[in-house]
């Protein structure tokens, strides 16, 4: 395979040393951009999907290492179903189209969430995507499907209550590495930066536990109108931050 190579394209009042290893994503507003437009909803959505392939991209020739984007929660089931299974079919074309190309691109792809709850074809695809992806050592790409905080936090709960009655574990032995061991995004790293779309100031259920310490950067940009300067923008508000982490 030919891997495409990376070219960095930072701007310069940037500094390499500063950004956020991982950047998470709740994009919010493509309803209400298609809305605005005069359009039905989907094509809000389909309009979404551009924005966040190039933004991949971007993090990619910026140097970024990880992207977790918030595709679908557990609450966007109580959307209208033709809305509902249009994102199901929509989610599923697009990884069938896209493989190849995140492939070269040497992208890495990982899906966290309940996945059991979704259609067979789409598991299907999300199954292959992440095996056919999981030697790739370029940017790591996580999507959260069907994916809620709380929802996460009771099954990694249940999970390690499970280990105590079976004798595996005692009590006194959990701790933080083993709780996260038992989370969805076991293995990936908590993100430093959120970005959140459409000037909602909520986290919307969203990587509870992973979130303790992330900078959290709202725009009133709706997520379709969301663009590399929106980025940069960003990127520039959190390079002005002190990350202490409770420290002095």
């Amino acid at each position: 395979m030919t891997v495409k190579p990376i070219v960095l394209q930072l701007p310069l009042d940037l500094e390499k040393e500063k950004l956020p290893r991982h950047v998470a994503v709740i994009m919010d507003g493509n309803g209400r951009w298609a809305k605005k437009q005069g359009l039905p909803r989907i094509m809000g959505h389909k309009r979404g999907v551009d924005v966040l392939k190039d933004l991949l991209r971007c993090c990619r020739d910026w140097g970024i290492q990880a992207l977790t984007a918030y595709a679908f929660s557990t609450e966007n089931w109580g959307r209208p179903l033709e809305e509902v299974e249009f994102l199901m079919t929509l989610f599923e074309r697009v990884l069938r189209k896209e493989l190849q190309e995140m492939l070269e691109e040497n992208v890495q792809i990982r899906f966290v969430g309940d996945l059991e709850a979704l259609p067979r074809s789409l598991q299907s695809e999300i199954e292959r995507s992440m095996a056919e992806t999981r030697s790739n050592r370029g940017i790591r790409f996580t999507i959260a499907t069907n994916y809620g905080g709380r929802q996460e936090i009771l099954h990694a709960c249940r999970a390690i209550a499970q280990q105590v009655q079976q004798g595996l574990l005692q009590p006194e032995e959990i701790d933080k590495e083993i709780f996260e061991r038992h989370l969805y995004t076991a293995g990936i790293s908590d993100p430093d930066l959120l970005i959140r779309t459409s000037g909602e100031m909520r986290i919307s259920n969203f990587l509870l536990w992973q979130m303790a310490y992330a900078e959290i950067y709202i725009t009133e940009s709706l997520w379709p109108d969301f663009n590399r300067t929106e980025f940069h923008r960003a990127l520039a508000a959190y390079q002005q931050r002190e990350r202490r982490f409770g420290k002095v």
